[in-house]
């Protein structure tokens, strides 16, 4: 009998040890969790170049390289309002980066690229930065015909770059 009241207390006692060391490791584990968050990445410019067989759209970034979709579009709008992004072409690609954005804690701009920009290449006819709201970064490229890309990353200093062939 004896025994059993010693087991009995020694499994009590064990389990308030256990929560007591549960609840006061909780508070600890979630701020260290905030403070090795990793900040946002952010856009700092779009440039573009033409080559021998192909136009490129570069976009520099500072931090990782973010996930980017490119998706041919019927129409470029603003992100927000859905006004016409005012860019003359018959196809579109939308590239939209996320988690990003090109401004800083203060709300600053940190992008110091085009917003619109009309460009003569063989392919790309303009480039727009149409969006920059809730770790999205949109951008919107022109074209005359359908264009047929290749996009992913670079690194060392990172960037996303688009490739169209001719």
């Amino acid at each position: 009998m004896i025994h059993t009241r010693l087991r009995r207390f020694v499994a009590l006692a064990s389990g308030v040890l256990l929560a007591a060391g549960l609840a006061f490791a909780s508070p600890a584990s979630a701020s260290s969790l905030a403070s090795t968050q990793v900040p946002t990445p952010l856009v700092v410019n779009a440039r573009w170049g033409g080559h021998a067989t192909f136009d490129r759209i570069v976009i520099d970034l500072q931090g990782y390289a973010p996930t980017v979709t490119v998706t041919p579009v019927a129409q470029l709008v603003y992100d927000g309002s859905g006004k016409p992004v005012p860019l003359a072409g018959k196809h579109f690609l939308e590239i939209r980066l996320n988690p990003a954005a090109a401004h800083n804690d203060a709300g600053e701009s940190v992008y110091h690229g085009p917003k619109l920009q009309r460009i003569y290449l063989s392919k790309l006819k303009g480039l727009a930065m149409t969006g920059d709201y809730e770790g999205y970064v949109t951008f919107g490229a022109a074209f005359d015909t359908l264009p047929y890309y290749r996009a992913y990353s670079l690194h060392s200093p990172e960037r996303f770059v688009v490739d169209i062939a001719h």
